[in-house]
């Protein structure tokens, strides 16, 4: 029995992020802006950082993922600005330095490393990328540096070598493919076919959707793992057609529009078929291009609860032309509690930041903000950080122990992410 209690049906969030790709403001390049103010305390004798709190990211501003930089890189914007109007951490302004991640058909994330390293980050947040995460994670975690994602998902993280050094806001896909495995077998789909691409973030869902599926009385009647660099994929396809199912599952990236394609050009569209998609491949400009109607009725989910509007009131004073807030609550939320952590540490390097992070995130006064936290931390009190992508919490994993998905349905405008039909929030273990 899986233990995800709806938390009840909301308004429809905000549509049409494929009209805002690139990032404006904070995210639109390369950047970097670092202030001081006068130091009111020194950092310990025995700090191992220089002072200054310096937050790399490795964001998506190209790539496969591109669309999901501009609200991550908003997110973290507004969490340094508020934190240094608030003072900033040890008593100096946050430095922060903004790189892309591409994705891994490039070598731009390991460069940007590289970049961040030698401007001396004490902590990288991103990448969004679960594959990306992976290829750079022991240059970043064997320098001593955290890295923290807001979107990866894969269960790789949970045991991966890091350590100690690799949190996330982002939950496991283990819920997310609960959910999704849930609300297939609730929709009344006793036979289903899954295409996934093959990658650690393909194969992870497909795994936890499939199993919870089958708990729930449905049967998988055929999975097909693909190469999502592939130049076509009729006979991916084709394979789930012979099977006939009542529901498709589909989990990728950018290359879910070829298979989209080719499911409407083999008769399995959604108004015969019940599609279901992921995170991963909900936002595709190319669904834009496809004749209205192409993905009405299909559902979706997508880690996170919902921004409340006052959040989203904020990001838009960072970035005029958000229209999606995708992953901004977990990236506001990635920059302050490393903000707090090395104010609780009394030192900005990564290892000390790392040790405080749990410690922050439970256990201690509730509190919301980084001013109030900041002042409770000050006054010698023991905190508990709730932020607005949730309760956090980590486990010893680095993981957040709570967490919410998102449930959503395409409207006849194939926009994303369509209207949000409720909130799904469960334990990641269990």
């Amino acid at each position: 029995m899986i233990r995800i209690a709806p938390v009840g049906r909301v308004l429809a969030v905000a549509a049409a992020a494929s009209l805002a790709l690139t990032a404006c403001g904070g995210g639109g390049g390369d950047t970097a802006a670092q202030q001081s103010a006068p130091a009111s305390s020194a950092p310990a004798a025995a700090a191992k950082g220089d002072g200054t709190l310096t937050l790399g990211t490795v964001l998506p501003q190209t790539g496969s993922l591109a669309f999901l930089g501009p609200p991550e890189f908003a997110g973290v914007d507004q969490a340094v600005k508020e934190i240094n109007e608030a003072g900033g951490v040890l008593g100096k302004q946050v430095a922060t330095i903004h790189t892309d991640s591409g994705d891994t058909t490039t070598n731009i994330a390991s460069q940007s490393v590289d970049k961040l390293l030698g401007q001396k980050a004490d902590a990288i947040i991103g990448a969004a990328s679960s594959s990306v995460s992976e290829s750079i994670i022991d240059k970043i975690t064997g320098a001593g540096v955290v890295q923290f994602s807001p979107a990866n998902t894969s269960d790789t993280f949970t045991t991966i070598n890091d350590n100690g050094l690799y949190f996330r806001t982002a939950p496991p896909d283990k819920l997310q493919g609960r959910v999704l495995g849930d609300l297939i077998a609730a929709d009344g789909n006793d036979t289903v076919g899954i295409l996934a691409m093959q990658d650690s973030y393909g194969s992870g869902l497909a795994n936890q959707i499939a199993k919870t599926a089958e708990e729930a009385g449905a049967s998988i009647v055929e999975r097909v793992d693909y190469d999502p660099k592939a130049a076509e994929f009729s006979a991916d396809v084709a394979k789930i057609k012979a099977k006939n199912p009542k529901a498709i599952v589909l989990i990728g990236f950018e290359e879910g529009a070829k298979v989209v394609q080719e499911l409407v050009k083999q008769g399995l569209t959604a108004d015969k078929v019940k599609w279901y998609m992921v995170d991963g491949n909900m936002s595709n400009t190319n669904y834009l291009k496809m004749p209205k109607g192409t993905l009405k009725g299909v559902k979706g989910t997508i880690p996170g609860a919902e921004a409340p509007d006052e959040f989203r009131k904020k990001l838009l004073e960072v970035n005029k032309d958000l229209e999606d807030f995708t992953y901004a609550a977990e990236s506001y939320d990635a920059a302050i509690l490393l903000a707090l952590a090395a104010e609780a540490a009394k030192d900005d390097s990564g290892r000390s930041i790392a040790g405080k992070l749990g410690e922050v995130s439970k256990g201690g006064e509730k509190c919301k903000t980084f001013k109030d936290c900041a002042d409770l931390l000050k006054s010698g009190k023991d905190i508990d950080y709730d932020g607005v992508s949730g309760p956090v919490e980590f486990d010893d994993a680095g993981d957040p122990s709570v967490a919410t998905i998102g449930v959503y349905q395409y409207g006849d405008d194939n926009k994303y992410p369509g209207k949000a039909l409720e909130y799904r929030t469960g334990n990641i273990a269990g």
